[in-house]
């Protein structure tokens, strides 16, 4: 999780987890629908997740 992917999560949540695939990005995208705290913390929690 590089400084940028952490500060794209916290601006717009999806664009930050864009590298993690489509389901990723969906999740987030909704999450940030219902507001933009649960979509920052479901992108930080996608982007701390080890691959």
């Amino acid at each position: 999780m590089s400084c940028l992917q952490v500060l794209l999560a916290i601006i717009f949540p999806p664009l930050a987890v864009l590298d993690r695939g489509c389901g990723s990005v969906t999740i987030v995208f909704i999450l940030t629908l219902f507001g933009w705290i649960p979509g920052v913390i479901g992108a930080l929690i996608i982007l701390n997740k080890n691959e």
